[in-house]
């Protein structure tokens, strides 16, 4: 279950890890990269649409207002590629069960070189939602 101490903590790690995760501007001007929907994972409901978005030079993964996640210890958001996770790819902590939040990719990380987004329970160790990116 997501509490406010697992979001403020996953929150400090994003950000001394380089990564943030901000609120998503309505109506700004972004290029779309790639799109998909979520299907959950490992007996959890997990839906809504994923964007990744190109905006001032910085990439971003957008999740939509019809994201869903019925919950789960630590969840964070990531990227993974032909079915398989990738562990160096956290972006941060689920900032929210529900709604739309973007979460900047760090310029280490080359979103185009990965197919999917995850969101993972970093406690377990399993995938609780993925979505394959067009």
């Amino acid at each position: 279950m997501i509490n406010r101490r697992n979001v403020l903590m996953g929150a400090t790690i994003a950000v001394a890890a380089g990564a943030s995760a901000i609120p998503a501007a309505a109506g700004s001007d972004k290029k779309v990269a790639a799109t998909g929907s979520f299907t959950g994972l490992s007996n959890h409901v997990t839906s809504g649409s994923v964007k990744i978005i190109q905006k001032d030079g910085r990439t971003f993964v957008e999740l939509g207002k019809d994201f869903s996640l019925d919950g789960g210890p630590d969840p964070r958001v990531a990227f993974g590629k032909d079915g398989a996770y990738a562990a160096d790819t956290k972006l941060g902590a689920l900032l929210n069960l529900t709604g739309k939040q973007r979460y900047a990719v760090p310029p280490s990380i080359s979103a185009a070189d990965y197919n999917e987004v995850y969101i993972w329970c970093e406690v377990a160790g399993v995938p609780l939602g993925v979505a394959k990116l067009k």
